[in-house]
């Protein structure tokens, strides 16, 4: 198998055995299907030395998985480049670390239906898909079971019957996976069944597909986002000032000029964003392109990830050195989420 990526806008054709597909760049949902999944296919697209890299690597249960138009913003030929770390199944995510478990929130224990998370007052997370189309290698719910806990309209009832029956809840949060795998008429069902619950005010979309194939945001999702009765916020989800190029920004356009909500979480990754000049370079970066940066999370102990584990004196460090050199606005809330608490965390400087 090889797969050969293009600019933006150009025909791709991938080279499966004996099976060619040839699809156009603008078709998110053929993007989303034909991710690369194989690593010698990763290292011929990136100019690497496909045994050096094996070397380095260890297939396990969360597979490698990565999308080409995010592919195509990795550098060539540089074997440490931050985006291509965040894909890596790397040899390390296999040894055991004291203290880091496969549900370091507790979430399973905050799950009274299938495919509802109710954690904090007042709102709700909805699980609306089981995948991603990226598999980022430090996810915190790479281990959440997703086959006991996948909404689709044929399971969604019992979780909207909970949302109704209880008045306290105005915010739905919908999530993952990654909840923009829906197609634009499955969303339109979900939110037409919302809005019809008075007592929802507002509706939060937590997705990484606007970075990785912004292709996703077509007119019809930015329309039907818009028009909603609630109201909606898109917080995106980019860990480096890389990740963001013309096709992102152009995809952005159309919700920057609407009523929807552009907020960015990141995670703070050893070797890949913990320096304040690549925090401060994404914080601006995300500004040009209408999106104000939210959360800086600090790194959760997920088994597999300890790799990527930065201490909290080094991330108080970083969040102040933000404080210091950047406007308030553009400032990231530093934060970890401990199970059992009420709210996220603050982490004090």
């Amino acid at each position: 198998m090889a797969v050969v990526a293009v600019l933006p806008g150009d025909v791709k054709r991938l080279d499966m055995g004996n099976t060619l597909l040839r699809f156009n760049n603008d078709n998110w949902q053929q993007l989303a299907s034909q991710c690369i999944t194989d690593i010698d296919v990763l290292c011929n697209e990136l100019q690497l030395d496909a045994k050096d890299i094996r070397a380095l690597c260890e297939p396990n249960a969360f597979a490698l998985k990565v999308p080409l138009p995010f592919v195509s913003r990795i550098q060539k030929g540089d074997a440490t480049d931050p985006l291509l770390l965040q894909i890596l199944p790397l040899k390390q995510e296999k040894l055991e670390t004291v203290g880091f478990v496969a549900d370091p929130l507790g979430e399973t224990s905050f799950n009274p239906t299938p495919g509802l998370i109710h954690k904090y007052a007042g709102r709700v997370l909805l699980t609306m898909a089981s995948s991603c189309p990226v598999n980022c290698r430090y996810c915190f719910r790479r281990h959440f079971p997703y086959a006991d806990n996948r909404l689709t309209p044929a399971t969604w009832q019992p979780a909207l019957d909970y949302i109704e029956a209880d008045a306290s809840i105005s915010e739905i949060i919908l999530s993952g996976g990654e909840p923009l795998l829906l197609n634009d008429r499955m969303i339109d069902k979900l939110l037409h069944s919302l809005e019809k619950i008075e007592h929802v005010k507002l509706l939060r979309i937590h997705s990484r597909m606007p970075i990785v194939i912004p292709q996703r945001l077509t007119k019809a999702l930015c329309d039907r986002l818009s028009s909603s009765r609630l109201r909606t916020t898109l917080v995106l989800h980019c860990n480096h000032p890389n990740e963001i190029d013309s096709t992102v920004s152009e995809a952005l356009a159309a919700l920057v000029a609407s009523p929807v909500t552009l907020l960015n979480q990141s995670v703070l990754l050893k070797n890949i964003n913990d320096t304040s000049a690549v925090l401060k370079k994404l914080s601006y970066t995300l500004f040009d392109v209408g999106v104000l940066p939210y959360y800086l999370h600090a790194t959760d102990p997920v088994q597999g990830t300890a790799h990527f584990f930065v201490d909290d004196t080094r991330a108080k460090a970083l969040s102040k050195q933000l404080i210091n050199s950047l406007p308030g606005y553009l400032v990231p809330t530093l934060v970890r989420e401990i199970s059992g608490e009420s709210a996220k965390t603050r982490l004090g400087i």
